[in-house]
């Protein structure tokens, strides 16, 4: 097999649409190179310095040998792991399958074992800012474009300032059930929380929904304590859809092997790349879960994810961002080749290696901006989670 060393890791932190996106370049010393995406958002600095360390000693390196760097940069140092470290590691693990899959002339997914399959069908969303009757009409919209697995928000979520949890769940309640009977059986719902809620708030919003509402509940209370989950999933027979900030195979390891959940929302982006995600995706087959990836942010990650999803026999759907065009995340001018909705699909590219494009002189020019996320109160002036 081609030696290919790599020679120059570059990162770009840059302003795509309405966010930055941490986009990283690895190149070699034959002219293939690669791209890859890191999905901690809101802290593009932090990541970009950690792929400074990594590239000091991974110049160099044979860019094929995808498993023994991901070993070495994560057991190279004392203090391994974390999130900031693993979304360094995922964009380079992307981006190094990227180079493998053109220089064999191969698809990212021949590389995870084959293609499993040739359309990878997507959940969206109502959006944030729709709330209670317009977000029934715009997921009654969607349902008719075709879509079969359609995501909602609480009510308050769009809030900038304040958030006062128990608020938000009656009136949130109160819109699925409508929602329910409005759409009737066949379609999937499920709400996304944001980690927003104690467990006594989960479970009371929980008793507030008809029997069959919701198809899943995602994220309702942090990830910290899987313990906390636990007592929750005792209250309610929900289906939970967890995962999106998990930074390895070890932060999944509690939630799949004692039954918490029923569908990872993996990021390829956070998880550590598409080595990690296999991992992750293996063991949760000997569990009966299913893959459901976060896919909030790039065309990078989306392709990648659409790489992961082909791959393996137990894949659910894929996020994708539709209808929030306004968003820009995809611009064209920054990717000219990039993976594109076809209706509630995504049609899975032969191209080879992850079959994106990106415009890097577009990418010098739009620089990084500091952006932060609300930073969310409750009504007695404390701080909540956003």
């Amino acid at each position: 097999m081609t030696k290919l060393n790599i020679t120059a890791i570059k990162p770009y932190p840059v302003w795509v649409g309405t966010r930055n996106q941490m986009l990283v370049k690895v190149e070699t010393d034959n002219g293939i190179f690669g791209w890859g995406e890191s999905g901690l958002s809101g802290r593009e600095k932090a990541v970009a310095g950690a792929i400074e360390h990594y590239r000091e000693f991974l110049i160099g390196r044979d860019a094929m040998q995808i498993g023994r760097i991901w070993q070495e940069i994560y057991r190279s140092q004392y203090f391994e792991g974390g999130r900031v470290l693993q979304a360094a590691i995922s964009a380079i693990d992307i981006a190094l399958h990227d180079i493998k899959g053109k220089a064999l002339g191969v698809p990212a997914y021949d590389l995870l074992g084959g293609k499993q399959r040739d359309r990878i069908p997507t959940f969206a969303s109502t959006g944030d800012e729709a709330e209670g009757d317009v977000a029934i009409e715009r997921a009654g919209e969607l349902r008719a474009q075709g879509w079969q697995a359609i995501r909602f928000f609480p009510i308050g979520q769009s809030s900038k300032e304040i958030f006062e949890p128990r608020e938000s769940i009656g009136p949130t309640a109160r819109m699925l059930n409508k929602a329910r009977e409005a759409l009737g059986d066949d379609v999937v719902l499920g709400i996304d929380y944001h980690h927003r809620l104690s467990v006594a708030e989960a479970a009371s919003f929980c008793n507030k929904l008809g029997r069959g509402v919701l198809d899943f509940l995602e994220e309702p209370i942090r990830d910290e304590t899987p313990e906390a989950y636990e007592s929750l999933r005792g209250m309610t027979d929900i289906p939970f859809a967890i995962g999106e900030e998990f930074a390895s195979k070890w932060q999944f390891l509690p939630y799949v092997e004692r039954g918490i959940h029923q569908f990872n929302r993996l990021d390829v982006c956070n998880v550590g790349g598409l080595t990690e995600a296999m991992k992750v995706a293996g063991w949760s087959e000997a569990h009966y879960v299913d893959l459901m990836p976060h896919n909030p942010l790039g065309p990078i990650c989306t392709a990648a994810t659409i790489h992961l999803a082909a791959a393996v026999p137990n894949f659910a759907w894929l996020e994708t961002r539709a209808p929030e065009a306004k968003l820009g995340f995809d611009n064209s001018d920054f990717f000219p080749v990039q993976p594109r909705l076809d209706g509630p699909d995504y049609p899975v590219s032969d191209l080879p290696g992850l079959g994106v494009e990106v415009n890097e002189e577009a990418v010098k020019v739009e620089s990084f901006r500091f952006w932060e996320a609300p930073h969310l109160k409750r009504r007695d002036g404390s701080v909540t989670n956003w």
